[in-house]
């Protein structure tokens, strides 16, 4: 095993496959800050480049581009509140509010320093699993991915802490839009009022726009000004002291790059599960719940760490059975079968050298895409300055641009500006939006696996307490509903922790 790693670090530190690492992550970096792109946009547009490449160079450059997605994903998410993935809106909680304070360097180099850190830690814990990757993969079925779905929903709605009823009712609502459009189970179209693109369902990447970026947009047209109301502040902003503040909430980013390793070995729940986990998590653990969404630094350490750790196990389903965990491994499938590597338990055998190269080469790209950004903190944090007037119409111009490059579809810029209208309601009364980005993440895939389950057990409900994972994620559920009105109980909140919350 070690010779096979060992092989893996050589074969990728030539100059041809370190040439092609370094331009898939630029790519990565350009397209993981534009929203709506993203790291699938850009192997998708790649893949016919490749062919001409040997295995492994095309390999290091599909590597790269995913290393460096995550960190161009955190600039925007923090900068602008738009984030250029699914993964990153759950950055934008607390790095955008951290940029209105004048922090944006320091969010900055928290997040960069995160996605490093939870990409090595992935990468120890991928290499640890890689040999035992069908086990793992085998223990989970329909009746696991429900009750995990469950748990992601319980931990969000648990950390909401003053706004549960609040976050119950928005949670609510993002469960009734995420039942729009086709039923696998009952072959039927529902709610869709008869418009062909909903069919479909709610498109997450378009709504996540919407939600984030429009709506805070909107926002600050209303109220003028910039994005920092602390204009002293971002000259003075040491990008240093977020990569300290990373290393000070080290429990943080071991605790995000293990959600992120797990539930990124799960065919089908991708990054934004593992980030707006890691979050709800995190925010569960901490002393000062209240002071998530508010600028709490852990608030971006937590699904950064999560989002890279996540890249390096999404290959353990991708790679050992050929189960995209999400979008971008699905387009990474295609270029492992372009260049002849079919996908399973041979794979593991017979291409053990491209297999370890991936995994460092998704490890390099993201150190490096790390450390341009923290090169780049200061300066990009100057953005924060600009005026609304300037500022506003431009990003809703790249928004929209961005919501329609998705599948080049007019109605996703509709959508858009729809959820972004909501969103601006929800900023303006003081609804949480996590609860409803986590309901139409979740919403379908626990919908499907319920049914399934319930198929599989022949309507009876003991499925769900047939096998020990079942039972292990059924005690999650129930300690993660009882810890909340028991920690409030024992540990009352503190009160007008406001001003330490940037530095939480």
């Amino acid at each position: 095993m070690l010779d096979a790693w060992v092989a893996g670090v050589e074969g990728l530190l030539q100059v041809r496959e370190l040439t092609f690492l370094s331009l898939g992550m630029g790519i990565g970096l350009i397209f993981g800050a534009l929203p709506g792109l993203g790291g699938a946009t850009a192997l998708a547009l790649l893949m016919p480049l490749t062919y001409g490449l040997e295995p492994f160079t095309a390999v290091a450059l599909a590597g790269g581009v995913m290393g460096a997605v995550p960190m161009g994903g955190s600039l925007t998410a923090i900068l602008l509140n738009a984030p250029g993935s699914a993964p990153n809106a759950a950055t934008c909680l607390d790095g955008y509010p951290l940029a209105q304070q004048g922090k944006a360097g320091y969010a900055i180099g928290a997040a960069a320093t995160a996605n490093s850190l939870g990409g090595i830690i992935g990468t120890v814990s991928v290499l640890a699993v890689l040999p035992m990757a069908k086990q793992l993969v085998l223990l989970f079925g329909p009746p696991e991915f429900f009750l995990l779905s469950i748990l992601a929903l319980v931990t969000v709605a648990g950390s909401l802490s003053g706004r549960m009823l609040r976050g119950l009712l928005t949670g609510g609502i993002g469960l009734m839009i995420a039942t729009v459009g086709y039923d696998s189970v009952t072959g039927t179209t529902r709610f869709a009022g008869g418009i062909e693109y909903l069919w479909d369902g709610v498109h997450l990447v378009p709504a996540l726009i919407g939600l984030f970026a429009v709506a805070e947009m909107i926002n600050l047209s209303v109220t003028g000004g910039t994005v920092s109301k602390d204009l002293r502040a971002v000259k003075i902003t040491s990008m240093m002291s977020g990569v300290k503040a990373t290393f000070q909430h080290w429990r943080t980013v071991l605790r995000g790059s293990i959600i992120g390793t797990l539930v990124g070995a799960i065919p089908g729940e991708g990054g934004t599960v593992a980030a707006f986990l890691s979050y709800s998590m995190t925010m569960q653990a901490s002393d000062d719940p209240e002071s998530f969404g508010k600028g709490n630094i852990q608030g971006v350490i937590a699904p950064e760490a999560a989002i890279n750790a996540k890249d390096g196990s999404a290959l353990i389903p991708t790679i050992a059975f050929g189960i995209p965990s999400g979008a971008e491994m699905a387009v990474f499938l295609g270029i492992l079968v372009l260049h002849g590597m079919q996908p399973g338990p041979l794979m593991l055998a017979q291409n053990q050298n491209e297999i370890y190269g991936l995994v460092w080469a998704l490890t390099g790209s993201c150190i490096l895409a790390s450390i341009i950004g923290i090169v780049l903190a200061r300066p990009l944090g100057l953005i924060t300055l600009v005026d609304s007037r300037i500022f506003v119409p431009i990003i809703i111009a790249v928004a929209m641009t961005g919501s329609y490059a998705v599948d080049r579809s007019i109605e996703n810029p509709i959508l858009t500006l729809a959820f972004g209208i909501l969103g601006y309601v929800m900023i303006r009364y003081d609804y949480p939006r996590l609860t409803i980005v986590i309901a139409l993440v979740l919403g379908a895939t626990a919908e499907r696996n319920f049914h399934q389950s319930m198929m599989i057990g022949d309507g009876s409900w003991w499925i769900f307490t047939s096998r020990w994972m079942c039972l292990g994620l059924i005690a999650a559920i129930v300690l993660f509903l009882v810890l909340p009105p028991l920690r409030a109980r024992l540990f009352p909140p503190r009160r007008g922790t406001g001003a330490s919350a940037g530095k939480a």
